[in-house]
């Protein structure tokens, strides 16, 4: 998935560990920054998150500016990722808490198999059974909860690029399928396909495969998934792909969008930890188009896109990336 992969903070937070703590988004480990309220913002923030511990770190250490920093992270709701170990536990972890708190989690289904063709974050899981039992296992965690569910970024766009060999594509489009059946089966449960970003080819090559993999059953799907195409860009994507696909809603990845893409260098290396980027818009459900639900911090905000520019593996965390990103945007 070029290097996508968000790997959870360090030990998965489990809803009994969670709830026992009494944990809630102002009440973290380190002094977890709260997060903004009111109706443009239902999504939970985790008080143990990457950012939250960094903040704390530095607070330690006496180094204010660096907390304050990070602090602009880690006082925002992100996208948690769903390892491959333990989905139930984890789903419901994430769930109990987001609901103790009143607000709604935000998870990231990214365990297909054949994933990111053998590139930084490659794995998944070891076949398609494995993989519906997988997504079972989340559903189960999930229960009756809310959430808003991104599902399998960069799944269908390596299907269409060539990077996934044919012989996986009906089996591809079937899992997609099914964990659409079974995840819009759950009453609280929105679920967004990911389509790519605004400087992927063009919608047209998109749409025939959001519509085989079940976009028609999902309540939409989502734009720019680790990328930092601008948010109008990506308004302007999502618009003329809904209209493909019968007029669906999407969301929109703002977590590094604030500088818009990186544009020197070599252009199969611009997406990997590109210099220069900054922090896009907050997640929020008040958007500039009534099509787009919500501009989301789906990856999240100094981990790194993988082993390029000094960076470590992908989806760990990356303090000195999360400060670069939290440098003024460029006019």
């Amino acid at each position: 998935m070029d290097g996508k992969w968000g790997t959870r903070a360090s030990v998965v937070l489990l809803g009994a560990a969670l709830l026992t703590a009494g944990c809630s988004p102002g009440d973290g480990a380190g002094g977890a920054p709260t997060a903004t309220r009111g109706p443009g913002n239902p999504y939970w923030v985790n008080p143990d998150g990457n950012a939250a511990r960094q903040v704390a770190a530095y607070e330690k250490a006496g180094r204010k500016t660096e907390a304050a920093r990070i602090r602009r992270i880690a006082e925002q709701p992100v996208g948690e990722w769903i390892g491959p170990e333990n989905p139930e536990g984890e789903a419901r972890g994430y769930t109990e808490a987001a609901a103790k708190s009143g607000r709604t989690a935000l998870l990231v289904l990214y365990n297909i198999p054949h994933r990111d063709c053998g590139q930084y974050s490659k794995g998944g899981a070891a076949d398609g059974a494995a993989y519906r039992v997988w997504v079972d296992g989340v559903a189960r965690g999930i229960g009756d909860r809310a959430a808003t569910v991104v599902l399998e970024p960069d799944a269908l766009l390596h299907l269409v690029d060539g990077c996934t060999p044919k012989e996986f594509h009906e089996e591809r489009y079937d899992l997609l399928r099914g964990a659409v059946t079974r995840l819009t089966t759950l009453r609280n449960t929105r679920v967004y396909l990911d389509a790519g970003n605004a400087g992927w080819g063009h919608p047209d090559q998109i749409h025939a495969p959001l519509k085989s993999a079940g976009v028609e059953d999902a309540d939409g799907f989502a734009v720019n998934v680790s990328n930092f195409y601008s948010t109008q860009d990506s308004l302007t994507y999502g618009k003329h792909l809904s209209a493909k696909v019968g007029g669906k809603h999407f969301v929109i990845d703002t977590s590094r969008n604030g500088n818009g893409p990186y544009t020197e260098g070599a252009p199969e290396n611009r997406w990997c930890n590109p210099p220069g980027r900054a922090l896009g818009d907050p997640p929020t459900t008040r958007t500039a188009d009534p099509l787009a639900d919500a501009y989301l911090w789906i990856k999240r905000p100094g981990e790194s896109d993988g082993e390029c520019r000094g960076g470590p593996k992908a989806g760990q965390w990356w303090p000195t990336y999360a400060l670069q990103l939290t440098e003024p945007k460029t006019p």
